[in-house]
């Protein structure tokens, strides 16, 4: 793999900024850097994602567990299971 070197300006605050996010992930500035611009997932991202799945499926989960409640409390009454919704 070839490299070549980059170079740019930025402020010290910049410089700071760059290296207390390089360090908090445990990397080197360039590899921040590479990663964040080749749009590779940061781990906040990752577990964002990771959350997202997890609270789709709990959703779904709590959807079913009204709808099964519903469904119990119909019976209970003597009411029909699938009661057709009125149209909106």
């Amino acid at each position: 793999m070839k490299t070549e070197r980059i170079t740019f300006l930025g402020s010290p605050e910049f410089k700071t900024f760059l290296a207390e996010e390089a360090a908090k992930e445990g990397i080197s500035v360039g590899e921040l850097v590479r990663r964040r611009c080749e749009g590779a997932p940061t781990d906040d991202e990752t577990l964002l994602a990771a959350m997202a799945a997890e609270l789709t499926r709990a959703v779904a989960d709590a959807k079913q567990s009204l709808e099964d409640g519903l469904s119990a409390v119909r019976e209970a009454l003597g009411e029909p299971t699938s009661k057709p919704r009125a149209a909106a």
